[in-house]
């Protein structure tokens, strides 16, 4: 979205945003689902995931209930369903054992709903209410569709066969060798979050003021080639750089390497969407846990950077003293400010993106790899839950640890520099990578 005072505020300007962003979810789920056999479809290719057919539904499922019903008061379509594709009352590893819509009824399903969205969306007034107001309620549908398009995406890195999808390269890094290393950010106050972002969900709210003393953050994410380093020097043998829960997940499930990867023949490969290839040095590693971000962190004696402190990093521009949108200003992305919306199956090099810089150079902090950071997932003061509660209040706590800055597999609708994931750190499955930190010394600052 743009600012608020932008054209967003016209009516059909919205309208027609909304559309797009709706549009452009469902051309991206008709490409994850449409890529593999029925087999495929109704399987479960990790008990960390669901069927991919369990998502297509759930798309529409959650489309009918917000859209259709809360907004536009319509009567329900199929609601002897809604339980099957209620995420919280089955977890994941339970859904292959549900009556699942075959994958010709999902597909019918999710169009018939899309159909009547489309004619809601031509005539509702989009105001009069939170739900409608900016055309929250779209704008919403469109990012939760994205977010299962990654999660789809996921399934497939995680699905055992040939490749199924495939995507040119990225960029490289023209000057990528020569950037410096770290990049100081000044201390004092910035102002994190949003008030006025239309489409922000609940977590990114509201705006507030916090004040971060000096420190220096990683140019660029931590790539590969450093991660192969730490690995070669012991990393995962050393009990000395993890925490007690991390050691003893490492042990538990003798990790050696991030997630895909394996030794053969005196150099490292991977295994990507279905292509085992070598693992290339330059790119931001990937499929690590926040245990071994902040093992390696350790490691190289630094740090993982907070949530503000990365926000910081992101978002604040210090000769204007006011948090932009994204690091590169306010305008909406494009594929010249980051890799985002799996136009890439893989990060791009290191250093890549200088147009998607931070006014202080800070590179890659939009795309290519989620970052995983030091805080726990935890509401900002004055938090309000909406439009409901299981979005994120039912996750605040000290279980779930905070990712920033979306990945490649993440599109620009559901990825802004104010916008929060989070996840178990022992999760791996997801595109996550990381930069790391330290406090500037005396003198540095």
């Amino acid at each position: 979205m743009t600012t608020a005072s932008g054209p967003d505020t016209d009516p059909e300007a919205l309208r027609r945003r909304a559309e797009a962003a709706l549009r452009g979810a469902r051309e991206r789920t008709r490409t994850l689902t449409s890529c593999v056999d029925e087999h495929d479809l109704t399987a479960q290719h990790s008990p960390l995931m669901s069927p991919l057919v369990w998502d297509l539904a759930h798309i529409g499922n959650q489309e009918e209930q917000w859209l259709l019903r809360a907004v536009a008061g319509q009567e329900a379509l199929r609601p002897e369903i809604d339980s099957v594709y209620d995420a919280f009352e089955h977890p994941r590893a339970e859904r292959p054992s549900l009556p699942l819509l075959p994958p010709a009824e999902a597909r019918g399903y999710v169009a018939d709903v899309r159909g009547r969205v489309l004619d809601v969306l031509e005539r509702i007034p989009l105001r009069g209410g939170p739900l409608l107001d900016a055309a929250f309620a779209f704008g919403m549908i469109a990012q939760h569709e994205q977010q299962h398009d990654e999660t789809m995406l996921i399934t497939h890195q995680l699905r055992r066969g040939p490749a199924a999808l495939t995507a040119p390269p990225p960029p490289d890094a023209a000057d990528g060798a020569s950037l410096p290393s770290e990049v100081l950010v000044p201390g004092g106050p910035f102002t994190m979050g949003t008030s006025t972002e239309p489409w922000a969900l609940d977590n990114e709210r509201p705006a507030h003021r916090r004040v971060v003393p000096a420190f220096f953050i990683d140019t660029a994410p931590v790539t590969a080639g450093a991660f192969a380093r730490f690995i070669e020097d012991g990393g995962y043998q050393r009990r000395s750089w993890w925490t007690g829960p991390g050691w003893r997940h490492v042990r538990e499930h003798r990790l050696s390497a991030p997630l895909f990867w394996r030794r053969e023949g005196g150099q490292w490969l991977r295994r990507r969407f279905g292509v085992t290839e070598p693992v290339r040095p330059e790119e931001p590693v990937v499929h690590v846990s926040w245990y071994e971000a902040d093992a390696y962190a350790r490691w190289a004696g630094r740090r993982l950077p907070s949530e503000a402190e990365w926000e910081k990093a992101a978002r604040h521009d210090p000769a204007a003293d006011r948090s932009r949108r994204y690091p590169w200003g306010d305008a909406d992305p494009t594929p010249d400010h980051a890799n985002l919306g799996q136009r890439h199956l893989r990060p791009a090099a290191a250093g890549s993106y200088p147009r998607g810089a931070s006014p202080l150079g800070v590179r890659q902090l939009i795309g290519d790899v989620w970052e995983w950071t030091a805080s726990d997932f935890l509401p900002y003061p004055g938090f309000r839950a909406f439009p409901y509660r299981e979005y994120s209040e039912v996750f605040f706590g000290d279980t779930y640890k905070v990712l920033r800055g979306g990945s490649f597999a993440v599109d620009a609708v559901a990825c802004r520099g104010t916008f929060r994931n989070w996840d178990l750190p022992v999760r791996r499955q997801i595109f996550s990578g990381f930069r790391t930190a330290r406090d500037a010394g005396p003198g540095e600052a």
